[in-house]
């Protein structure tokens, strides 16, 4: 039996770090994951060893390593490739759940929204990349900008993060367009990290009936 693919999206300090933690430990315990499989949690980019290499390329903030546009495209296009092929289909294959810190919805959000590339283009990059693996299910945790950059206070800015407020509102909205676009499950990040987790198992416990 195929395992089950979810994925979390959102722009930086909605919490999905801490979302993927608990969601992890409630999954281990429960019965929801056959017996014989385990539980897999990833991220993009850096999901294997040749993606930490291309993560290390994209969040450098120093200037004379910073990619053009364009390349920072192919460079998540490849590092999804490597992800999928690696690590994400011969999981789900084993019938392994995997748990996804960013994917595609990612990609189009911050390179399509973000930095205005060609929404087609990256769509069809997508589809080289993922070679037909998609989502059981996408969570969207949704805050706004300013709560954003307010939790990030105290950390320092990567490479992406450094582009400012216009930068990352655009790419709010683009996550928004995509969730109602692809009926994503939005859940509201500035609710208490208890409510969060229990609307996420409320919808794992509804995907696994489905199937």
């Amino acid at each position: 039996m195929k395992g089950k693919f979810i994925v979390f999206e959102g722009i930086d300090g909605s919490g999905k770090t801490t979302q993927i933690n608990q969601l992890s430990k409630w999954l281990i315990n429960s019965e929801l994951i056959p017996k014989n499989n385990q539980l897999v949690i990833t991220r993009e980019p850096g999901g294997t060893k040749v993606g930490k290499l291309i993560r290390s390329l994209l969040l450098d903030t120093s200037q004379e390593n910073s990619p053009d546009s364009i390349t920072e495209l192919l460079l998540y296009a490849a590092d999804r490739a490597q992800h999928v092929n690696e690590i994400i289909r011969p999981s789900l294959n084993k019938g392994d759940w995997v748990i996804s810190d960013r994917f595609c919805g990612s990609t189009l959000a911050y390179q399509g929204y973000g930095r205005k590339l060609d929404i087609q283009l990256i769509k069809d990059l997508e589809t080289i990349a993922t070679q037909g693996i998609y989502p059981d299910i996408t969570f969207l945790l949704d805050i706004p900008v300013e709560e954003s950059i307010k939790r990030r206070r105290n950390k320092k800015d990567d490479r992406i993060e450094q582009e400012g407020s216009e930068f990352l509102t655009n790419v709010s909205l683009g996550f928004k367009e995509l969730s109602e676009e692809n009926k994503w499950k939005k859940i509201s990040a500035m609710n208490s990290k208890e409510k969060i987790i229990s609307e996420i198992q409320s919808e794992i416990k509804k995907l696994q009936k489905i199937y």
